[in-house]
């Protein structure tokens, strides 16, 4: 039975990032599927900080944050407005554990749709895993076949070449006995 969702799949891949080598969901893309204000996110995280741990969630670095701004036109923090601080990143776990601090029908809703996101952007990193170990593999098969296909190219050029008739001497042939 099809089951309908309130966002597609698809919106929610779009918001995954990989950061520091690992799949990641900026807290403002997550605050959005949840249906929470940023800070709102923001403060459940602050008070239940034992259930984050550094492998659920971490702080953009300022360098990685001005990156990410240029990248997702955020604004400019100064006087305008924009984020003071840089935002939270939260892997697969942790976006279910917000998920859970949050404790709203749409979160725990949201929170199915995030995890199949992040599952299938694993397998689409393992079939392209794959991939690039199949196209090594052949690149190194091309290589030796590449000096094969040479030698063989050079024995039908030489087969091809025509061969110059043996001369016959004019003159008297005297025989030797």
């Amino acid at each position: 039975m099809a089951e309908k969702s309130l966002v597609p799949v698809e919106r929610v891949q779009r918001a995954l990032l990989i950061l520091r080598g690992r799949r990641v969901i900026l807290d403002a893309d997550l605050a959005s599927l949840y249906g929470v204000p940023v800070k709102r996110l923001n403060e459940q995280v602050k008070r239940n900080a034992a259930r984050f741990p550094d492998d659920f969630v971490f702080r953009l670095l300022p360098g990685e944050f001005a990156g990410l701004r240029s990248q997702i036109a955020t604004s400019k923090t100064e006087r305008r407005g924009g984020r003071q601080s840089p935002p939270y990143a939260f892997t697969e776990h942790g976006a279910l554990m917000a998920a859970s601090v949050l404790s709203s029908a749409k979160a725990v809703e949201m929170s199915i749709l995030v995890v199949r996101a992040f599952v299938r952007l694993r397998h689409i990193l393992a079939a392209n895993h794959q991939l690039a170990g199949k196209l090594g593999e052949l690149e190194r098969k091309v290589a030796t076949h590449d000096k094969r296909i040479g030698a063989l190219f050079a024995a039908i050029r030489g087969l091809m070449a025509i061969p110059e008739k043996a001369r016959r001497r004019i003159g008297f042939r005297r025989d030797s006995a």
